[in-house]
């Protein structure tokens, strides 16, 4: 799921990063690189942090306009993200502030919404949420005790969207803190094997350059 990501800032950031003049072309690859890692690493460390409620809303489109990433720029997890890959355009590649802000208020809300829709689409099989959210708990299915197949966080946005969960379960008898408590400790002992490994994310994404 991360190497697709890659390839989705990858074509986001024809515009905004390759032919952007003030990019050097040299460090082309290195800010693709950098704001894929930017967006994963935002959305993993919200859902360590105990925020998979936040991400449920941000895939159910809130803060948007009619699909457009305008909307997104409203939402606290997206201008934090933004103001990380600011901090790494001016800090690593030496672009200017006012560049660097140019670079991210574009290409990370247009990431996150092509990423918010492709993944609402049921015949785009490449790009799901329990792939997303699998990609950082090391790719394991999040076991719930209530369900022997696994489970379906995008049914869960569904039940999300129609009112489904009340009283902190949903409809099908899961509790909700219970799954946000199993997919939060995913995440974080998966980050805390890549660490003890010597690599991480940007690794990873690294090695989709080619």
């Amino acid at each position: 799921m991360l190497e697709q990501l890659f390839d989705l800032v990858k074509g986001a950031g024809k515009d905004t990063v390759v032919d952007n003049p003030e990019v050097p072309n040299e460090y082309n690859n290195d800010v693709i690189a950098e704001a894929t890692n930017t967006v994963a690493g935002g959305l993993r460390n919200v859902i360590a942090g105990g925020g998979l409620e936040n991400i449920i809303g941000l895939f159910q489109n809130k803060g948007q306009s009619n699909g457009n990433s305008g909307g997104l720029l409203k939402n606290p997890m997206v201008t934090m993200m933004i103001g990380h890959l600011i901090s790494k355009l001016t800090g690593k590649y030496n672009l200017s502030p006012q560049s660097a802000s140019n670079v991210a208020t574009n290409l990370v809300p247009n990431v996150l919404n092509d990423l918010i829709q492709k993944t609402q689409d049921p015949n785009n099989s490449n790009f799901t949420l329990d792939k997303l959210i699998g990609s950082f708990t090391g790719g394991g299915d999040v076991a719930i005790p209530q369900q022997s197949n696994g489970f379906n966080f995008q049914d869960l946005i569904s039940n999300f969207s129609g009112g489904g969960v009340k009283n902190g379960k949903e409809n099908g008898g899961f509790d909700l803190q219970d799954i946000i408590s199993k997919v939060t400790d995913g995440v974080r002992n998966n980050t805390g094997n890549q660490s003890a490994d010597g690599g991480g994310l940007m690794d990873m994404i690294k090695g989709f350059i080619r």
